[in-house]
């Protein structure tokens, strides 16, 4: 069963991005996957696929508390 993951989440990966930041916010859902790293702002594109290996932790929009 896939993962619930929707646009605003941020998702904790196992690996880190090339600029040391491992965290990173979803910007479009669905077949790909949008992500935006919250270290230095690169956006990337992974299918569902590799996305779902590489998820440590996810954290809902709605848990998040505004900035």
């Amino acid at each position: 069963m896939p993962l619930k993951i929707n646009v605003g989440d941020r998702l904790e990966l196992k690996k880190p991005h090339p600029c040391g930041g491992n965290t990173f916010e979803v910007m479009r859902a669905g077949m790909d996957f949008r992500l935006k790293c919250l270290t230095c702002q690169a956006q990337i594109w992974l299918d569902r696929s590799h996305l779902e290996k590489r998820v440590k932790k996810i954290s809902s929009a709605a848990d998040q508390s505004p900035e």
